[in-house]
């Protein structure tokens, strides 16, 4: 978007990608009938070479095959870092393309919804020379995240889904420390319920730090101020939670749509404040 030229292209630092094809894709896209050109490591005449590990090999095999399986992309070769497309592509798309993630490519063509008129250039991955691979387990859960966002039509961002499985992993946390509150300290259940409800919590707040706000993350006095508030806003979602709940049961008192829609209420309520009040913008 900071770019004021007619194409723009994207490649990796590393020197793995081969800069000779920057011309032919150029080409390609000035000849007017392609939006974009994307350089293959699998389409015929492509390889991934000594680029890429055994493990990282079989991994980008799998995110390719989940990719055209579950989002119906037609190319070859969606996990590609080297691509290049008409500049007003980019400023149609952007609004709809992911604030998290590294696979853009894959976020550009799912947006574009089939739209967009694609070339594929092969390419042999040649092995890293410089810098390191920032492939790591966030990255993959952002990858399976932006998946799950693309297939539903982008109605939930990325980080909402990160904050909502957080939130699933907090119950079973809550519920064992419940349990080794009563057993293991002799608490009675009160008190045990209340200490499960602030582990549950604090661990939340650690792993949305970690993972859902990465971009943002709150370290020093800023992460004890941001678990106060995140404590202040969870507390405020409980109550939405069983005031929602109450609401639905008692006009239909049917416990799972109630209970349902009280967790639903309480998982916006404290997305939507929490990122403005515990993980607000700089």
């Amino acid at each position: 978007l900071s770019s004021s030229a007619p194409f723009v292209a994207v490649m990796d630092a590393d020197l793995q990608h081969d800069e000779t094809l920057l011309p032919k894709m150029l080409a390609a896209l000035k000849a007017g009938d392609r939006d974009l050109a994307v350089a293959s490591r699998r389409t015929e005449g492509g390889a991934i070479g000594e680029g890429l590990s055994s493990i990282r090999a079989a991994g980008s095999n799998l995110a390719n095959a989940l990719a055209q399986r579950l989002l119906k992309v037609t190319l070859t070769d969606p996990m590609s870092g080297f691509f290049m497309l008409r500049r007003p592509i980019v400023d149609e798309l952007a609004p709809k393309l992911s604030v998290q993630g590294f696979k853009i490519l894959l976020d550009i063509v799912a947006s574009g919804q089939g739209r967009l008129r694609i070339v594929e250039f092969p390419f042999v991955f040649r092995e890293r020379r410089e810098g390191k691979s920032k492939l790591d387990a966030l990255v993959t859960f952002d990858y399976l995240g932006l998946l799950v966002s693309k297939y539903f039509g982008d109605l939930v961002s990325v980080r909402f889904l990160m904050f909502a499985l957080v939130g699933a992993s907090g119950v079973l946390v809550h519920l064992l420390a419940l349990r080794g509150s009563m057993i293991g300290l002799g608490l009675d259940f009160n008190v045990a319920q209340t200490l499960a409800t602030f582990v549950a919590m604090t661990t939340n707040f650690a792993l949305n730090n970690r993972l859902t706000y990465r971009d943002r993350r709150l370290t020093g006095l800023a992460m004890l101020r941001g678990l106060l508030t995140f404590y202040a806003v969870c507390s405020v979602g409980v109550l939405a939670n069983v005031g929602v709940a109450n609401m639905i049961y008692q006009s239909e008192p049917v416990w799972w749509l109630a209970g349902t829609a009280g967790a639903a209420m309480g998982a916006v309520w404290n997305y939507a404040a929490s990122s403005v009040l515990t993980w607000r913008r700089p």
